[in-house]
């Protein structure tokens, strides 16, 4: 039977790009299996934007005994994000005051999660992984961490995610943004100090990202025009079941700051305006995957981070109805790639 492990480990004195020095960060994460004698097994999978440690769980079917990530074979790594609300350092996380970061925490980036993580790794003992997966968010992480010290990676697997962002996603995350800023209850940031939350900026914060989740031919396809009374469209139910299910989990400042490191992501900054150059410390063995019919990250934008990549590259299309989530909801495909890809 696989061993599952949550642990929290504390780092001191982490620098962000922004230039914030946290005391001390903790960081949240949960491993499944056994670390092998020479430490050759390990593998880090890196969560979506609203995502967590329980890989096991908002992966099932690829990640588990038996599975195309099989915790039997591989010891596997998954850490909550710096900057979110799953146990790792993030905006409710208590200040030298003893009141929560609120709008005191630091932005933070993409390639700071990843630099974390290696600390992360050299805690762990862990010198070499066998594979870094990520998809979306993740798949940022992943491609980050793996350009941070490409000795250590042998195996790099993106999924549903470019090497930047473009004018169409920056204009989806500001929305979101928007919603939650606009929210009476918001406070800056700070409503947890006033005993507030704003509850309907978060929920039409991911009704607005779930749009771009889901394909419109699916959602015409799964709802129509039916409607569950008068005034209230199925569709409308459905937005509204996944604002609900995202206010009773997340904290509305960790989506926020969480948004606008995937939004500004983009590997050129601080290496070099060509893509292909910028890449070119990038693990030499890849995978990159993208959804057919994603409108978020699109497979023409996901493709051109394939073309730059250097080394053996494989770029696998899921053929999907789903959209984005697709990386998420066609366990079949992804496991199949994926299964190939680690035993390659």
């Amino acid at each position: 039977m696989t061993t599952q492990s949550t642990s929290v480990e504390r780092i001191l004195g982490f620098v962000t790009e922004s230039g914030h020095t946290f005391g001390t960060v903790e960081v949240a994460y949960e491993t499944f299996g056994r670390l092998n004698f020479d430490r050759s097994n390990a593998v880090l999978i890196e969560h979506a934007l609203t995502g967590d440690t329980s890989v096991t769980e908002w992966w099932a079917g690829v990640v588990g005994p038996g599975e195309a990530i099989d915790t039997d074979e591989y010891f596997v790594v998954c850490a909550n994000s710096l900057g979110g609300c799953s146990g790792t350092t993030g905006p409710q996380s208590v200040y030298d005051d003893g009141l929560p970061y609120g709008s005191r925490f630091p932005a933070v980036t993409i390639r700071d999660m990843a630099r974390l993580e290696h600390n992360l790794g050299q805690i762990l003992g862990i010198d070499s992984w066998h594979a870094v997966i990520g998809g979306s968010m993740g798949g940022a992480r992943a491609l980050e961490f793996a350009l941070l010290d490409n000795r250590k990676v042998k195996k790099c697997a993106i999924i549903a995610a470019p090497a930047f962002c473009e004018a169409d996603q920056i204009a989806w995350a500001m929305m979101q943004e928007r919603a939650i800023e606009l929210d009476p209850d918001y406070y800056s940031g700070d409503y947890t100090a006033v005993g507030r939350f704003p509850a309907q900026g978060l929920g039409l914060a991911r009704q607005i990202a779930h749009l771009t989740y889901r394909n419109d031919a699916e959602l015409n396809h799964r709802f129509s025009r039916r409607r569950r009374s008068p005034d209230y469209y199925e569709v409308t139910s459905y937005l509204d079941h996944q604002a609900k299910k995202l206010t009773a989990r997340f904290d509305p400042h960790s989506y926020v700051v969480l948004s606008r490191a995937l939004r500004d992501h983009d590997v050129r900054m601080g290496r070099c305006h060509d893509l292909a150059t910028s890449l070119a410390d990038a693990c030499t063995d890849n995978l990159v995957v993208s959804v057919s019919s994603d409108r978020l990250f699109p497979p023409a934008q996901v493709e051109l981070l394939a073309q730059n990549l250097p080394g053996a590259v494989t770029h696998h299309v899921i053929e999907s109805e789903v959209g984005h989530d697709g990386f998420l909801t066609e366990t079949a495909t992804v496991s199949a790639a994926l299964k190939d890809f680690l035993s390659a």
